[in-house]
């Protein structure tokens, strides 16, 4: 270590523990904090996004910072310290060109808007939430044209909305995604018009439910590999994952549901980011270097275990009995097969989380074409409600009957998060990849039938998770397998299944 980078590294620890903070103070305001606390904690909240902008920006990080740079280059720096300079210096970057005060009202404003959105989603009012976004919205857009005009290299033919993607995927613009998905959607339309209907009715949730599939989820998330000891499992209006650092991994699951398997695989989902997030590193955790390097493969992680594993029949072998003694009233008389008809029915709906493996990656598609939309001025936040229905109609033959239902169910544009939704795609496809990989180098599916799921969450530690933030996508892809990444595993995936 240089004496550069040990002086960087106390603004960094300092920036880690901001961060944890905010990450506390986000997962309490979802799941805690009773229901007038936003107002001030969105306060409290400015005051230390304020703080953590201003590690990053001041002059002597800064100064800092090149010295680092100039260290790496001269070999004076670790495998690790190298990449720890390399995060920063993209952070910096990112941070620099935004105004101290509007990053800070910035903050304060999605703070706020949480709870706004929960709250037009429960009166299923867009108009509620619209004069929120609308802020959201032309901040956003302020951010993205000044980060793109302080990197006019890195940014040279691309648009404001590719620098919105690029602070969750590195690898993939919306030139790369476009072509991404309009293979994806050429594959998958057809194949949903051609599916058979399947009879779920009897999985329906019932309100008395509810107590015994918190502990079969519970349970499950344990199977899978959730250490208990480092994370907790909380309840929120939607599903999600965060982390303090690798020791403190929450994740939250939703009983709002129609049937008893909505909360399964929302809590197999939520596991397989929480299995990343601790199996990150000792040494990368409380660094710029403590997280998951794109969500993209974040999602791979999530979207592996929720249908390359969970919807595997392997996998529900060895759990079916349980399964059938928790709800012995609705399954009683339900076949395997019949179940697993159920498992992988595809039932075009008009809620993402909710819906079946072929048509998930339309939802997706219909909000980054929104997205692309909204950010390139050919759209307005007051005509998203109508044009999310009309690409509903189009897509999967569906209309949503209200805006809960509609452009209200996701938490993700409340927390300014545009450009996040195409990851969720990339995800599924990276899970694909992965899962082909393994199948080739060990048995799998004896795996699941032996109840056994330690060596491929082993394999995924030790290829993937301990990494963190040190390499991207396509470096670990290839890394792993040799290859970065492929739409093509996805789709041939997709098309065996339900061709």
């Amino acid at each position: 270590m240089s004496g550069n980078f040990e002086k960087l590294n106390i603004h960094l620890k300092k920036a880690a523990a901001f961060t944890s903070v905010l990450n506390l103070i986000d997962y309490d305001g979802q799941v805690n904090a009773p229901a007038e606390s936003d107002e001030n904690m969105s306060k409290v909240t400015g005051i230390i996004a304020g703080e953590y902008h201003d590690i990053f920006t001041k002059k002597e990080f800064t100064h800092l910072l090149d010295k680092c740079v100039k260290d790496a280059k001269k070999g004076k720096l670790t495998a690790v310290e190298r990449c720890i300079v390399k995060e920063a210096v993209r952070k910096n970057r990112e941070l620099m060109p935004i105004p101290a005060d509007e990053y800070k009202e910035f903050s304060e404003l999605t703070a706020r808007s949480v709870n706004v959105w929960a709250q037009a989603r429960k009166n299923k009012s867009f108009d509620e939430f619209a004069p929120e976004l609308e802020k959201i919205v032309d901040i956003k857009k302020k951010f993205a044209s000044y980060i793109k005009k302080s990197s006019k290299e890195k940014y040279k033919g691309r648009n404001e909305y590719d620098v919105l993607l690029s602070s969750f995927e590195r690898d993939f613009m919306s030139e790369e995604l476009d072509d991404i998905f309009e293979q994806v959607k050429t594959a998958v339309i057809p194949l949903v018009k051609n599916v058979k209907e399947t009879d779920c009715s009897f999985l329906k949730l019932e309100k008395e439910d509810i107590p015994a599939l918190r502990e079969f989820c519970s349970y499950i998330a344990d199977y899978i590999g959730f250490n208990n000891r480092r994370g907790t499992i909380g309840e929120s209006e939607h599903p999600f994952t965060i982390n303090m650092h690798n020791h403190d991994v929450r994740i939250t699951n939703s009983f709002n549901a129609d049937n008893i398997l909505e909360p399964i695989f929302s809590i197999i989902h939520e596991g397989g980011h929480a299995l990343y997030e601790q199996g990150i590193s000792d040494t990368l955790t409380l660094t710029v270097l403590g997280e998951g390097t794109s969500m993209g493969m974040h999602e791979g992680q999530s979207r592996f275990y929720e249908n390359m594993i969970g919807r595997n029949e392997c996998f529900w072998k060895p759990l079916y009995a349980r399964l059938t003694d928790t709800f012995s009233d609705k399954l009683k008389d339900v076949s395997f097969e019949k179940f697993m008809d159920a498992v992988n029915a595809v039932t075009p709906g008009p809620i993402r989380i909710a819906a079946d493996e072929l048509t998930y990656p339309l939802h997706i598609i219909i909000r980054y074409e929104l997205e692309k939309l909204l950010f390139s001025g050919k759209i307005d936040v007051k005509d998203l409600p109508s044009e999310w229905n009309k690409r509903y109609e189009k897509y999967l033959g569906i209309k949503p009957e209200n805006d809960a239902q509609g452009v209200l169910q996701d938490i993700h544009w409340s927390m300014g998060e545009f450009g996040y939704f195409p990851s969720y795609l990339i995800g599924s496809a990276v899970s694909a990849q992965i899962y082909s990989h393994l199948a080739d180098i060990m048995p799998v599916e004896k795996y699941m039938k032996d109840g056994n799921l330690s060596d491929i969450t082993s394999y995924l530690r030790e290829n993937i998770y301990r990494y963190g933030k040190m390499y991207g996508t396509n470096q670990l892809l290839k890394k792993m397998m040799g290859e970065e990444f492929n739409i093509r595993y996805y789709i041939d995936y997709l098309t065996k299944k339900w061709g």
